[in-house]
């Protein structure tokens, strides 16, 4: 099974974004995130829409944050991507005959939601400075 790993990447980049002062190019922080250019820019999309980043063309130009860390959570980040499947967990017919079935789609259901609603949760209340490594080399 593959794992859907954008939240993260992006994550990893913004943090990375917030390190410098001058923005980045889609080669250089694509390279980090494992991708091309094209896939990153895709990925940023709802970012920069949302306002999480922004990004110029021409000399000079390339990706910034669009508002500082403490000022992003989770939650908005996930969002911005068009909230990522949490669970791989399916089932074996979305339309099933058999009340046996019925049942156990019915159990995973109000379980996947009962959890998914934990994550969004805990999402809306961390924000991305949080996630930046400390400043002060003693911790």
């Amino acid at each position: 099974m593959n794992k859907d790993t954008r939240l993260s990447d992006v994550l990893h980049v913004l943090l990375h974004m917030a390190q410098v002062d001058q923005p980045l190019t889609s080669e250089v922080l694509a390279k980090s995130m494992g991708t091309n250019p094209a896939v990153f820019r895709r990925t940023m999309a709802g970012l920069r829409e949302a306002g999480y980043v922004r990004s110029g063309k021409g000399h000079g130009g390339g990706w910034r944050l669009g508002r500082p860390l403490d000022q992003i959570t989770l939650l908005a980040i996930y969002e911005a991507l068009n909230r990522p499947r949490l669970f791989a967990i399916g089932y074996r017919s979305d339309h099933p005959d058999c009340l046996i079935e019925q049942n156990v789609n019915a159990a995973l259901s109000e379980t996947m939601a009962q959890a998914e609603a934990l994550f969004i949760e805990r999402f809306g209340q961390v924000t991305l400075d949080q996630l930046s490594p400390a400043t002060d080399p003693h911790h």
